[in-house]
């Protein structure tokens, strides 16, 4: 087995030997639990406006993007093979057009429960980015998802975080 180097935080989902686990939070205090990720969503300044405008030939493409996001996020752990079974209390996800040429894209996630709910915000925002990628991939393929990122986490032993916020190593 190898050795960790000295001060080296552990791995939760890796067990003594090098194996995969999912982590035992059946001991841990239930807190309120909340979570916003971020995603920016690049394209053409014409897809943009066309999105705006609803001028798609398939639809309202945020109101679309923004169901399939809360529909991810509540389906986390279908999709990512060591998260919790969490009841979400709340999922919103909002779109942000950033002119000339983007679109950011918050999802915020909450709970009350035993572990957090990063990767419920983050897998609902990729999603709702993916599904506006998907809608309008005829009109622009260059379209790119980027900056894919927690923002913000609260609650739990570990407390909170805001991304930019210096934090202990």
């Amino acid at each position: 087995m190898k050795q960790r180097p000295r001060g080296a935080r552990r791995l939760s989902h890796v067990s003594r030997d090098g194996g995969v686990r999912m982590v035992d939070v059946g001991a841990k205090r239930s807190t309120a639990r909340r979570a916003v990720a971020r995603a920016m969503l690049r394209m053409k300044p014409a897809t943009l406006r066309t999105i705006v405008a609803r001028q798609t030939k398939k639809g309202d493409v945020l109101a679309t993007a923004q169901i399939a996001g809360i529909q991810a996020a509540k389906n986390t752990p279908a999709l990512i093979p060591l998260c919790h079974a969490l009841s979400l209390s709340h999922v919103a996800v909002q779109f942000a057009p950033q002119r000339p040429d983007s679109i950011l894209v918050r999802c915020e996630v909450r709970c009350t429960g035993q572990t957090g709910v990063e990767m419920e915000a983050l897998v609902g925002a990729a999603v709702a980015a993916l599904t506006v990628y998907d809608m309008c991939k005829a009109i622009d393929r260059d379209m790119s998802l980027e900056q894919l990122a927690v923002v913000e986490k609260h609650g739990g032993r570990s407390g909170s975080y805001v991304r930019g916020e210096r934090h202990g190593a």
